[in-house]
């Protein structure tokens, strides 16, 4: 019954015209989305790629990282809205906050999953530390790069519901909106426009990595297919 109020929801003309239509609270929600993981992004990777390639301040970027994870995302939202006199930017600035830990994490650990082996080689050829880190470590590290960089999509997707919270006119504002009236088709519509947006940027990103990893790193990540050995005659007999 739910499900059927939900879609009834989803399907009503009325909710995809107007200023406060789906469409534009996609359009908005994406935009919050996108500043929030390029933000990250800028100040993460840079961060994670330096702690991995000398190795100094690996603890506290560690434990830094699990502190924020830690933070209260409708709590730390709101504040910052309130510090910051309400607007978009505090609530930008609590998106880029919880979406810096996983790109964090991964531009770290793909910098140090790096075969040392592959490093000592380079230094042997005679490589810069610089030519090591953007000739070497960083192609290697694109996987797990890519992967801190999903994550922190769909973290962020789900996250930036709570900027309705304080008037802004996210696909949060169907939860929200729903749950004063007791409305729950438009509840649950709400949660599958967030799920499907979610569903639909993992699928970018993910075939965007198809093209920005190396082909022979994405090969390798692949489990090798035992070989079918031909049974072999011996003496009259197989074996």
């Amino acid at each position: 019954m739910i499900f059927a109020d939900a879609f009834a929801w989803l399907l009503d003309a009325a909710n995809w015209t107007g200023p406060k239509s789906i469409p534009v609270r996609i359009g908005i929600h994406l935009l919050y989305c996108l500043g929030a993981v390029v933000g990250a992004s800028l100040i993460a990777v840079p961060l994670g790629l330096y702690v991995g390639h000398t190795g100094r301040g690996g603890l506290v970027l560690v434990g830094g990282s699990n502190a924020l994870r830690a933070l209260p995302t409708l709590g730390l939202v709101t504040f910052l809205y309130l510090i910051a006199g309400g607007g978009t930017v505090g609530v930008l600035i609590g998106l880029i906050v919880l979406a810096v830990p996983p790109i964090l994490a991964g531009a770290y650990a793909g910098v140090q999953e790096v075969d040392r082996g592959v490093v000592d080689a380079a230094r042997g050829m005679g490589m810069t530390g610089a030519q090591r880190l953007w000739r070497v470590e960083v192609p290697n590290a694109l996987p797990l790069l890519v992967g801190g960089v999903r994550n922190a999509t769909l973290q962020v997707v789900a996250t930036a519901s709570v900027a309705a919270y304080v008037g802004i006119e996210t696909l949060g504002r169907p939860l929200i909106d729903g749950l004063r009236v007791l409305d729950y088709g438009q509840f649950v519509g709400g949660a599958i426009l967030i799920a499907l947006l979610a569903v639909a940027l993992d699928l970018l990103l993910a075939l965007a990595g198809r093209f920005v990893v190396p082909k022979g790193l994405r090969l390798s990540a692949q489990p090798r297919r035992r070989r079918k050995v031909a049974p072999v005659q011996v003496g009259g007999s197989t074996a």
